[in-house]
């Protein structure tokens, strides 16, 4: 059934004080619905101390909270959760909760499957539906909340999709999470990855997101790149490597997390370790070594240890800090590059079957 309500967990702060505004009610009520909802994630405003009852009313009649729908819960062994969550239109999107030292991690979807196309990433297989709104991101991290019982204290724009192919939703979300009336996480425990969309990072410079920025670089040539990521093709490495260094001499001093994809043969030469020392010294970068994650039908192959190894050992003894990320739900499909919903992958392998028998 189709609704004409806003979606509250689609409201900012701004936009609740508006609504107080339109009311004729003190603003010092939309704050009390950012700490009811958005910082303790519960829903019953209606409890709200001291609560104006025609700012109740217009709330129930005009705005509704809803959350999807959780198709399947899947454990990994290292506690890893990957949540496959339908939204109100049947799309299905992943999100995967990690704990790791007392904290938790959410790695976000922005979008149902992704339209990048990278060659090593099994999301990507699924091809483009479309932008998750920022409500529907929000309504990810208060499933987390009721799965777990907390709230993550990272977030990371890490899952389906690219978060700076859906610009607009994103920014608000992360305006919203970083909020200091609502979640208030630090900027720094907000990360956005992106394989290099160049303008959208410049607009994200311009407007000084409070957020980190991660990079999916995976290549230290053009010729290489262009073969694993399609994107390459339209913003070639120069473009992309001016921007992250505009980008990490802002006033500000920001820093960007180097993600690199090792692939056996491919990226993971003495030669691209060495292109990457220069590249990760003239940004002050970070890297984050990923050793890739097979899966069905993929022409690329994981690295073996000896050589993971000598790649971070390399990077580190020239003064970069490297670090091996230890995939986390690898057993379960939740790993970096696996994001995939299990009913696409169905959806596949009837397709497959059905030509067969053509």
């Amino acid at each position: 059934m189709k609704t004409t309500k806003t979606p509250l967990l689609g409201l900012d702060y701004d936009e609740l004080i508006n609504i107080c505004e339109q009311m004729d009610v003190s603003p010092v009520h939309a704050k009390k619905v950012m700490g009811k909802v958005f910082r303790y994630g519960e829903f019953d405003i209606e409890n709200i101390p001291d609560f104006p009852k025609k700012l109740l009313n217009w709330l129930q009649d005009n705005t509704e909270i809803i959350l999807p729908e959780i198709i399947a819960n899947q454990h990994a062994e290292d506690g890893t959760q990957k949540l496959l969550m339908r939204m109100r239109d049947a799309k299905d999107v992943e999100s995967v909760l990690i704990p790791a030292d007392g904290r938790l991690t959410q790695c976000i979807s922005s979008q149902v499957g992704c339209a990048i196309g990278c060659e090593f990433c099994l999301t990507a297989t699924a091809g483009l539906t479309r932008n998750l709104t920022t409500a529907e991101m929000m309504q990810e991290v208060m499933i987390a909340k009721q799965v777990l019982g907390e709230f993550p204290r990272n977030i990371v724009m890490m899952g389906m999709g690219e978060p700076l192919h859906n610009y607009e939703h994103v920014a608000k979300f992360v305006r919203m999470v970083t909020h200091e009336q609502g979640m208030a996480l630090s900027p720094r425990r907000v990360t956005i990855s992106t394989a290099g969309l160049v303008p959208a990072i410049y607009r994200l410079l311009e407007d000084d997101l409070p957020c980190s920025l991660a990079v999916s670089l995976n290549a230290t040539t053009n010729n290489v790149r262009n073969q694993i990521m399609p994107i390459n093709q339209k913003y070639p490495l120069e473009d992309l490597l001016a921007v992250m260094q505009k980008y990490v001499g802002a006033r500000n001093k920001k820093r960007i997390l180097i993600e690199y994809v090792l692939l056996a043969g491919i990226n993971d030469s003495m030669d691209d370790a060495k292109r990457l020392r220069d590249i990760a010294k003239s940004l002050g970068s970070t890297v984050n070594i990923l050793p890739f994650n097979p899966f069905e039908g993929s022409r690329f192959a994981r690295p073996s240890d000896e050589v993971v190894d000598m790649f971070r050992n390399f990077l580190n003894d020239a003064g970069v800090v490297a670090v091996v990320r230890i995939s986390k739900g690898r057993d379960i499909s939740a790993a970096c590059g696996q994001l995939k919903t299990e009913i696409n992958q169905r959806a596949a392998t009837l397709r497959k079957q059905r030509s067969l028998t053509l």
